[in-house]
């Protein structure tokens, strides 16, 4: 299991605009992948593909997530996955 952790970038943090661009791109993706905050329990994470289990996770500008992801490309996933948390989604 690949894991990954990102900062979260935009100003309103992990809701509305940047969670919906997040969910849509993990969506993409034939890899499953979760998210959850760092200091939360692995056990806890969400399905990133859900744009209500990402609004409901809280995730503010500054909160520390964790990725993880399974099988083949993951690695790959993860890192394009945290460079969109790692952009602040409401300056564009």
């Amino acid at each position: 299991m690949s894991e990954r952790k990102a900062t979260i970038a935009s100003r309103v943090g992990l809701h509305a605009r940047p969670a919906s661009i997040f969910a849509a791109a993990v969506g993409e993706q034939t890899t499953e992948v979760t998210i959850g905050l760092e200091t939360d329990p692995a056990e806890d994470a969400m399905d990133a593909s859900s744009i209500l289990s990402l609004m409901s996770l809280g995730a503010s500008n500054g909160d520390v997530v964790v990725l993880r992801a399974e099988g083949d490309g993951s690695d790959e996933v993860l890192e394009a996955l945290v460079k969109i948390l790692e952009t602040d989604l409401d300056a564009e």
